[in-house]
């Protein structure tokens, strides 16, 4: 669509900078309009629109062009447009009805434009010089300095940095669930947030440092006259630090959100400052790659790391098409009788090149890029669909699946889980959703609400790597949770001191004075079986047992343990001031 455009405009005399933002007009009203077609609605175009009237009050505001060029590249892209849907139509032979609606469309959306476009120049025509002057350096919503005045600060610092011989850093700020928040709450909310953001960052940035925002949840810290010993680190954990409290959202601040950022640091010389600015933000991928909130320093040979992770990006969009994913299953026990309850499905990535790739290497990425979304979908109906070929055979087991955080931001993931167990045939009641912590409490609200409607399903609901995370009693009593799965950490301190095993009594006795059900992962000792058989833990996991497993090999293991040809285990010990280690038997 943008070669199209620019193709109509010919070969005009603007400069380089006005050229690239007229195509990124282009590209943000072909976007909205994609949304408008799409089939959700004006309100949502209209607010996805909203960078391009910036773009019209960039231009107008530096008299780059007139108004009257501004309105036939409106109309070339129009056209452009129309050319594209009407050869589209015609491959897709779609009807003549549905072809008319969408140029109507386009037109109400140009005719908006147009209209939205005047208003900007009106209202440019009426400022100040010094006015004009802030509009252009500053970034509109939170006030602070742009990406046009950062980088002439930036530069500036190198050159004083040169001759003084000290370091400048750059540390880049990306808010982590931005997105969480204008899902949930609308886009004005999001624009609430990212107020909020900077202000805190605001708050606890040296005078001598300059905070800029670079667009969309993009914050920026420049330093200079820094110590050789950990000075942009401290300053990275203080930026942490600020946002970790809540945030109220709404008119009477009803609605809370806790935020994260994942923050790149780049330290030294650089020949520019975009330079600087690149490297800080290589850093800042990879710190959202290692899990988000954290901040990672740069150093050599992370961009090569980084162009690998994008290639890996690239073909992962490719995987679900292409039936690239598939599940493994890792069996659950009863510790009391040892009988197996269920089973939790595993994604894994059969890679074209690089063979299977574990889940700890793209799911990062699926939730960073939103892929998540589809691909938990395809997890649910596919474990669902194993549950209930399983269920039919005779194995009394359930199946459990793990949820994302960016699963639970919508309401479309109630009906993903009603589908699934309706397409399937599954008793919901076999059917356990894992939930960690941190996705609990990043809309205790929302996510309450959306768990509840599950819940009356009659489906399960587990909190998983229990004890991690920074949920609280008050918290827990919230959510309609069935149980928690102690996270493997507490396990293995179980036969490294007393502390370990004083922890997992507590959490076993939480589980029990609740009413929930407790349950271990990570068994791969028999010591730990027997001290956690000891504390009357309910249910475990683990390497111990056995390994996750594709659903033949799964089946087989479950024959075989239910004919009881598999090793039995003798019976656990009763609690004492010392446990007794029990053994496999025959």
């Amino acid at each position: 669509m943008l070669n199209l455009t620019v193709a109509r405009t010919g070969r005009s005399a603007i400069d380089a900078a006005t050229q690239n933002s007229f195509e990124r007009i282009c590209t943000s009203s072909t976007i909205a309009l994609a949304r408008w077609l799409a089939g959700e609605g004006p309100e949502v175009a209209h607010a996805a629109n909203k960078e391009t009237w910036i773009f019209y009050g960039e231009l107008a505001a530096h008299r780059a062009v007139s108004l009257n060029v501004l309105i036939m590249r409106c109309l070339y892209w129009r056209d452009a447009v129309a050319e594209v849907l009407q050869q589209s139509a015609a491959r897709l032979d779609v009807s003549s009805e549905a072809l008319s609606q969408a140029l109507n469309i386009l037109q109400l959306s140009l005719e908006f434009g147009l209209t939205r476009m005047s208003k900007s120049f009106d209202t440019e025509r009426g400022r100040t010089e010094d006015e004009l002057a802030f509009m252009a350096t500053h970034h509109e919503l939170t006030g602070l300095p742009n990406r046009t005045l950062i980088l002439d600060r930036v530069e500036q610092m190198l050159a004083r940095c040169s001759r003084s011989h000290t370091q400048v850093a750059a540390l880049l700020v990306d808010i982590d669930n931005v997105k969480t928040v204008t899902d949930t709450l609308g886009h004005a909310a999001g624009d609430q947030i990212l107020q909020a953001v900077a202000a805190r960052l605001d708050g606890v940035v040296r005078g001598s440092d300059a905070l800029g925002c670079l667009g969309g949840s993009e914050f920026v810290v420049i330093c200079e006259e820094l110590s050789l010993e950990a000075g942009p680190e401290l300053t990275a954990e203080r930026l942490l630090e600020v946002l970790k409290p809540s945030f109220k959202l709404g008119a009477g601040g009803e609605t809370r959100f806790t935020m994260s950022a994942s923050i790149g640091i780049a330290v030294g010389e650089r020949t520019s400052a975009e330079e600087l600015l690149r490297d800080a933000d290589i850093a800042m991928c990879q710190a959202k790659w290692d899990g988000k909130n954290r901040y990672v320093v740069f150093e050599p040979g992370m961009q090569d790391e980084v162009q690998s992770r994008m290639e890996l990006e690239m073909d992962l969009r490719d995987a679900l098409p292409n039936d690239k994913f598939f599940l493994v299953y890792q069996p659950t026990f009863n510790l009391r009788d040892m009988s197996a309850t269920g089973v939790e499905a595993l994604i894994r990535w059969k890679h074209p090149t690089r063979d299977i790739i574990q889940p700890n290497d793209f799911i990062p990425l699926l939730e960073a890029t939103g892929l998540i979304i589809e691909v938990g979908a395809w997890v649910l109906k596919e474990a669902c669909c194993q549950g209930a070929i399983w269920r039919e055979a005779g194995h009394p087991i359930g199946m459990a699946v793990n949820v994302s955080a960016r699963q639970l931001d919508t309401d479309e993931f109630v009906t993903d889980v009603r589908n699934a167990l309706s397409e399937s045939g599954l008793d919901a009641g076999a059917l356990t959703l894992e939930i960690t912590e941190t996705t609990l409490m990043c809309n205790v609200a929302e996510t309450s609400r959306r768990l509840t409607a599950i819940r009356e399903l009659g489906v399960r609901i587990a909190i998983d790597d229990f004890g991690t995370g920074y949920s609280s009693l008050a918290h827990l009593q919230q959510f309609p949770v069935d149980a928690l799965k102690i996270d493997r950490s507490f396990i293995s301190r179980l036969t490294e001191s007393s502390e370990g095993e004083t922890l997992i009594h507590t959490l076993v006795q939480l589980g029990k004075s609740l009413s929930i059900e407790t349950l271990a992962e990570g068994i791969e000792q028999q010591q730990e079986l027997s001290l956690l058989q000891a504390e009357e833990c309910d249910s475990g996991q683990g390497f111990l047992y056995a390994r996750p497993m594709d659903a033949v090999a799964a089946e087989t293991f479950l024959q075989t343990w239910a004919s009881g040809a598999a090793p039995a285990l003798a019976h656990a010990p009763q609690r004492s001031g010392r446990h007794a280690v029990t053994r496999w038997g025959a």
